[in-house]
């Protein structure tokens, strides 16, 4: 079976794919360049599923996988998730060691996770910046130059290079929600606990639409675990909803009656991403 994922090999995405399969055997772990060649690879069949960043607990949401969601033109399910660590590392070649490195390359994202120990470690070391943790990586383990890279230990290990500095990130509790995507939605089958994944684009802006939709899960007990706004593309002011529900839309009869309600109001049109298992935080 292939599963396609973020790529270069060696991002936090790869990692996290192949936490979510453990021990699976015979299967084909594809790089993709980009979230859209993720969502595009799936609704060709290249790939019956793709692992993609869906929000990090330090930068939030990744808007492209949001917008791929809500406006790809042949929607795609959730069928699972996985929420996975990010643990920077600073990585060098043999005979490179922290007090010889003259410039760091990564990821802008990851530089910037990582501030801190670039001040404290290597005051005024050039910054450089890569199209992916991964490939910073790839370009360290090439040069005869003194530099380092900020990236994943499956990095490290891909392209022969060492670890030089352990966890360099500012702050521990660094987490990325990763989704599994596929064209069918997942068995509901299996113990939970279950999350449904929605979005609600309003027909026309009126007073009470966000508060009307609300109320149907208010008024049945059911807990929202995220709300999020986006542009809707069509005007300035107009927004989509995407919102997470705690629960099961096949499995739980208070969700399906919520979600039965605001298709019913008119209010906006309701597009369901899917019911999945909740992972929990890693440890």
């Amino acid at each position: 079976m292939r599963i396609g994922f973020l790529g270069p090999e060696g991002t936090f995405a790869e990692e996290a794919l192949r936490e979510l399969l453990g021990s699976s055997a015979d299967m084909d772990l594809v790089p993709l360049s980009g979230v859209a060649d993720c969502f595009e690879a799936v609704r060709s069949g290249t790939v019956p599923e793709a692992l993609v960043p869906i929000e990090n607990s330090i930068e939030g949401s990744v808007t492209q996988t949001l917008d791929q969601l809500a406006f790809g033109e042949t929607p795609l399910q959730i069928r699972a998730e996985v929420v996975h660590r990010i643990r920077h590392h600073l990585i060098a070649r043999e005979g490179v060691a922290l007090g010889d490195v003259r410039e760091v390359i990564s990821h802008p994202q990851a530089t910037a996770q990582c501030r801190r120990f670039l001040r404290r470690e290597l005051p005024g070391v050039d910054i450089a910046a890569a199209h992916s943790t991964a490939e910073a990586v790839r370009v360290v383990s090439t040069t005869d130059q003194p530099w380092a890279s900020i990236g994943t230990l499956r990095a490290a290990d891909l392209y022969g290079v060492n670890v030089i500095a352990d966890d360099i990130a500012d702050v521990d509790d660094n987490h990325t929600r990763f989704v599994l995507l596929g064209r069918e939605p997942a068995p509901a089958t299996g113990a939970g606990p279950f999350r449904t994944s929605i979005v609600c684009m309003l027909d026309r802006d009126r007073p009470g639409a966000l508060l009307a939709i609300l109320q149907e899960f208010a008024m049945r007990a059911v807990n929202l675990t995220r709300l999020e706004s986006r542009p809707a593309k069509t005007g300035l002011g107009r927004y989509v909803f995407f919102i997470d529900i705690e629960g099961s839309r096949e499995r739980d009869l208070p969700v399906a009656a919520a979600i039965t309600a605001i298709e019913e109001q008119g209010v906006a049109r309701v597009t369901a991403l899917g019911s999945y298992r909740v992972a929990g935080l890693p440890s």
